[in-house]
C-alpha cells in the first residue's frame, strides 16, 4: 500500500475503540492466557515497558512495519522478533516517552520523527513480569535504521500488505527458554517466526486496520 493511503487509514483508527484481548487471544497460545488469567488472581505487580508499532514509507513509497530480531543472551526474550521499546526508567516522564526513547536507542529514529498516533491495549506478560503499554507510530519520511549493536541483532523491515495477509498467519512449535514442545499461533514475516506478546499486539492493530478499511 502506498504511503498516502496508509495516512488515510490512519487517520480513521485513532478514534476507534480498541478490540482488546478479543484480538490478543487470537494469537496467544493456550499457556499463555492461563498464565495471565492466573496472574489477574495474583495481583502481582508488574514491571513496566513501552513499545512502538513503527510505520512508516520505504524509498518506493511503501508502507513497512518496523520489527527487530534480539540479540541472543540469557533471558526469556533471547532472539525473538519484537518492536523497539524497553523498560521505564527513572528519568522518563511518562510511558510514551520511554517507548520513544527506547526505540531511538535501539533503532535510531529519534522521537521528534515519530508521532504516536493511537496507544493499544496494554499486556501483561508472564515469563517477564513486564505490563507492556504498545503504541502505533508513524514517521512520514523513509527512516536511516541504526541498530544498537548490544540489543538489535537484525532489523525486519514488513510491508504492510503483507502485515494484513491472512495467508502469512499459522502455527508452530517451538521450544524457549521457559517451555519445550508448545504449539503458538504465529506470522511468518520475512521469512521470521512472530509470535508471543508481539503477535498478540499485532493482531489487535491488524484488526483496527481491517476495520478503517471496511469503512
Amino acid at each position: 500500500m502506498e504511503f498516502s493511503d496508509f495516512h488515510d487509514l490512519v487517520s480513521k483508527i485513532k478514534n476507534m475503540p480498541l478490540p482488546g484481548e478479543e484480538s490478543h487471544n487470537k494469537m496467544a497460545p493456550e499457556v499463555r492466557i492461563q498464565e495471565i488469567d492466573k496472574w489477574k488472581l495474583t495481583k502481582k505487580v508488574p514491571r513496566k515497558a513501552g513499545v512502538i508499532s513503527l510505520f512508516y514509507p520505504d524509498l518506493n513509497n511503501q508502507t513497512r512495519l518496523l520489527l527487530i530480531l534480539r540479540k541472543t543472551y540469557n533471558g526469556v526474550h533471547s532472539n525473538q522478533v519484537g518492536f523497539p521499546g524497553g523498560k521505564v526508567e527513572l528519568p522518563d516522564r511518562n510511558i510514551q516517552e520511554t517507548a520513544l526513547r527506547e526505540t531511538w536507542e535501539e533503532v535510531g529514529v529519534k522521537p521528534q520523527q515519530i508521532q504516536l498516533i493511537k496507544s493499544v491495549t496494554e499486556l501483561f506478560i508472564p515469563p517477564s513480569n513486564f505490563m507492556v503499554h504498545p503504541f502505533i507510530g508513524l514517521t512520514t519520511s523513509t527512516p536511516e535504521f541504526v541498530a544498537q549493536p548490544s540489543e538489535v541483532e537484525q532489523i525486519i523491515e514488513v510491508l504492510f500488505s503483507d502485515f494484513m495477509d491472512d495467508r502469512l498467519e499459522t502455527s508452530q512449535t517451538l521450544t524457549t527458554s521457559y517451555a519445550q514442545n508448545i504449539t503458538v499461533p504465529s506470522f511468518i514475516f520475512n521469512d521470521f517466526i512472530v509470535w508471543g506478546a508481539t503477535a498478540m499486539i499485532l493482531s489487535e492493530i491488524k484488526d483496527l486496520f481491517k476495520k478503517s478499511i471496511e469503512r
